[in-house]
């Protein structure tokens, strides 16, 4: 019998990517800040999985969802597959989602403890669940909010599967169920197929701080399910926050992530203390993320530096205590009259403010095509191919082809094909925001 290492917390380190020279009279800093979490037990085995983690499966069962009918049996199958890689431990369930939410297993507004025999009662249930009704997502997401309420489970954690728009319920109802449950639990979001709304699948995703994909086959589900759960098996440290720290005179003008996809949080900053606030990053493993702080400062005199931000990882105190702090890492401002320093672009900002313009163009550029822009569409597509070009993002790069036809990419010159599925399209928006990191010299 193999012979495990007891389970670790991972370790966070935080660097600073910057040029901290400023112009005189220059005040605004942009730094990129790299968070690595490594060494916790990602793959540790089901055995050692304790009591802090849960997880609700929520499975579209409206009635569009048996036509074509394999798509309701891949659906099934893919909430079976990703129950049997739940560790042993894990507290977890399952919503049937349609005009209103039903918890198929356990049932009783509770969650099951998974092992051999819960997995096994879970796959029978599932093999019971069947299509008919309408779609009121917000209605799947508030049962899976009372759920997690009766666990004490730190780490929490939605997957949501869907076919169709959400025509239930209006789009106020969901705005205030993803409110009810921001910083309650984190959720990935999945459109099967093509007649989703893309910006309803994102929205859920950013709001709660999960990923959004669309998977076009319905045969495709089992596997991502599977990696999306092994994904949140390996997730060991819950609610941590990047908590910024400025002077008097300094204010934050933006918090980004931009990888690995852009999601910004700038609006979601809650107080924190004198000078400090914190913005929600979820729940982390063994992985690296980047963020964007754009930051203005007072202006100083030549010569003189400052300590423009500090930037942290914490974790709050549940009993409302002083939070742990994780790692941190400082931004800093240099007042300078050499115009070589001042105006020299760090090339991780750089990167990224290109990853950024990039979803951006690619957002806007597909919504002028839809709209009968066409010189517009084209004009923002060419731009979108340029900058994927530069930056390496082969994907994006991949994926903008099969919408416009590149004539130099370098210089952004593109043609709109003439006709585009669907599925291209909705692939293309979906993923707009996944970035590449800097490439490496």
């Amino acid at each position: 019998m193999a012979n495990f290492a007891k389970p670790t917390a991972p370790r966070f380190a935080v660097e600073v990517y910057q040029n901290a020279y400023l112009p005189e009279g220059g005040r605004d800093v942009s730094a990129i800040v790299t968070v690595q979490s490594s060494g916790g037990a990602r793959l540790a085995p089901r055995s050692q999985a304790g009591p802090g983690s849960a997880v609700v499966l929520m499975v579209d069962c409206s009635g569009s969802m048996e036509y074509p009918p394999e798509k309701m049996r891949s659906a099934r199958e893919a909430t079976a597959a990703a129950v049997d890689a739940l560790r042993d431990g894990t507290a977890f369930a399952v919503v049937a989602g349609t005009h209103e939410a039903k918890d198929v297993y356990p049932g009783g507004g509770r969650l099951a403890v998974a092992d051999a025999r819960t997995r096994e009662e879970a796959k029978s249930a599932l093999r019971r669940l069947a299509a008919g009704g309408g779609t009121a997502i917000g209605t799947w997401l508030r049962l899976a909010e009372r759920l997690f309420a009766g666990t004490p489970a730190a780490i929490r954690h939605g997957i949501l599967l869907t076919d169709g728009r959400n025509e239930h319920e209006s789009p106020e109802a969901l705005a205030a169920a993803l409110a009810a449950c921001e910083g309650r639990f984190t959720c990935d979001a999945r459109g099967v197929g093509y007649d989703w709304e893309v910006k309803e699948v994102t929205g859920i995703a950013s709001a709660l701080l999960g990923s959004a994909d669309i998977v076009p086959e319905p045969a495709g589900l089992a596997a991502d399910f599977t990696r999306m759960m092994e994904q949140a098996m390996g997730k060991e440290v819950a609610d941590v926050a990047l908590r910024l720290w400025t002077p008097v005179g300094a204010e934050v003008l933006f918090v980004k992530q931009v990888a690995p996809a852009v999601v910004d949080l700038s609006d979601r900053r809650a107080e924190a203390g004198p000078r400090a606030g914190d913005y929600p990053t979820g729940s982390w493993g063994d992985e690296s993320r980047d963020y964007h702080v754009g930051v203005r400062v007072a202006p100083a005199g030549l010569g003189q530096e400052m300590l423009a931000a500090r930037a942290s990882l914490v974790q709050p105190d549940p009993a409302g205590g002083t939070a742990t702090v994780l790692s941190h890492g400082l931004i800093r401002a240099v007042w300078t009259n050499d115009a070589a320093e001042s105006t020299a672009i760090n090339p991780q900002v750089a990167h990224y403010t290109g990853q950024a313009e990039l979803a951006d163009a690619i957002q806007e550029g597909l919504e002028a095509r839809k709209s009968g822009d066409f010189d517009g569409a084209t004009a923002k597509l060419g731009r979108a191919v340029q900058l994927a070009s530069a930056s390496g993002n082969e994907d994006t790069a991949k994926l903008l082809a099969k919408v416009v036809d590149v004539v130099d990419a370098a210089a952004g010159t593109v043609r709109l094909k003439a006709k585009v599925t669907d599925a291209d399209e909705m692939t293309l928006e979906t993923r707009s925001t996944k970035t590449v990191r800097v490439k490496k010299s």
